[in-house]
């Protein structure tokens, strides 16, 4: 993929981080933790260096159609001293109706202006979905309906990146019955490349982690099948959840406040998701890493999961999890052994027995040691 072409003179990051007062120190750092958090090696910290320092920022249209702003919350608000600044400069936000101090008219204009001009230049960014019932009438921008103008400006992308659950699943929005007939971007943009970073909202770590590998490598990150980057979403919440080793133990919160609750158990039984949702939750967390809904005492919905709104009631239980003994305590599984090796015993002295009836079988007795000699 092509570096990306300046849209007259830009600034890099670099140089926007320094007019903020991020010291130098500050700033390898950061290229160092996200470094490590794409799964880099070492050696390519000094890229990720080189890319802040000499190339422009990632023009970027950001649109928004059916959501609540969590994604943008989430993205603006990161606690990290260097994300905070590092999300709205490492990118150059063009358009964002719900950013920029430009408005009506005006507005509109920047985006079409940037359509028109710039083809293939800019990155789509878009947060919430589009409601396809009805003509799209559901959700209006400046009298256009947000199914046409995601479609207008998607056309002309480099490429789409789909924020948030509402951009990538549906959400709340398309959970059954779906008034609004509300489908996910890549339902609708077809023929450019979908990034999609589930999450309700996603992590902000994640979101400046994506952009800073297209800047870093002027490509998009390794996907999963789905579409996800597979460095933030290859693993289970489950694999690196620290209630883990109570799970494995066998011990649950079987009801809200119970002992178990009180003890931070396990809480697979009231209906945590993290066995089957794929996410980086256990692994950066929230607030600069100081919680998350486990951490909480909340259990996992699985948002970043497809149709996660009509998969059941999130307080009950998942009903298959592929992992053995899910219900097995040590107890339970010592009882089970000793019964085991009861009956190996007993089959094996009804075994002697049997050939101790037998005429002139040779028999050993079980509690001396064999002479060799024959029964008499």
């Amino acid at each position: 993929m092509a570096t990306l072409p300046s849209l007259g003179v830009r600034s890099t990051p670099y140089d926007v981080l320094r007019k903020h007062g991020v010291s130098r120190r500050q700033f390898l750092t950061f290229c160092t933790m996200t470094a490590a958090a794409l799964g880099l090696k070492p050696g390519d910290v000094p890229a990720i260096v080189h890319a802040m320092r000499t190339k422009p920022r990632i023009p970027v249209i950001w649109l928004h159609g059916l959501e609540c702003t969590c994604c943008s919350e989430s993205f603006i608000r990161s606690a990290h001293p260097i994300a905070q600044d590092v999300v709205l400069n490492l990118i150059s936000l063009d358009y964002d109706d719900t950013l920029m101090a430009s408005a009506g008219h005006q507005a509109e204009e920047i985006r079409k202006d940037l359509i028109k001009n710039h083809p293939g230049e800019y990155v789509l960014a878009v947060e919430g979905n589009a409601p396809t019932r009805d003509g799209g009438v559901y959700c209006t921008v400046a009298g256009e309906t947000f199914e046409h103008i995601l479609k207008e400006t998607a056309a002309q992308a480099r490429f789409v990146i789909a924020w948030g659950s509402c951009a990538t699943n549906g959400c709340v929005q398309a959970a059954r019955p779906n008034p609004t007939g509300a489908v996910p971007v890549h339902a609708l943009v077809k023929d450019k490349p979908v990034v999609r970073v589930p999450g309700c909202p996603p992590i902000a770590e994640v979101m400046t982690g994506v952009l800073t590998h297209v800047l870093t490598f002027d490509r998009l990150p390794e996907l999963d099948r789905i579409g996800r980057p597979r460095v933030f979403y290859g693993q289970r919440i489950h694999d690196k959840c620290y209630r883990r080793s109570f799970f494995d133990a066998g011990r649950f919160v079987e009801r809200w406040d119970d002992a178990g609750a009180k003890k931070g158990w396990c809480l697979y039984k009231v209906g945590c998701r993290g066995p089957t949702t794929y996410n980086s939750c256990s692994t950066f967390e929230w607030n600069e890493g100081v919680s998350f809904p486990i951490g909480s005492g909340h259990g996992c919905i699985g948002c970043s999961e497809e149709k996660f709104w009509d998969d059941g009631p999130f307080y009950e239980r998942l009903a298959n999890v592929p992992v053995p003994g899910v219900e097995s305590t040590a107890q339970t599984i010592g009882l089970v052994a000793a019964a085991a090796a009861s009956a190996g015993a007993l089959a094996h002295l009804a075994s002697l027995a049997f050939r101790r009836r037998q005429p002139g079988a040779a028999v050993e007795h079980p509690d001396t040691p064999s002479t060799g000699g024959s029964a008499s």
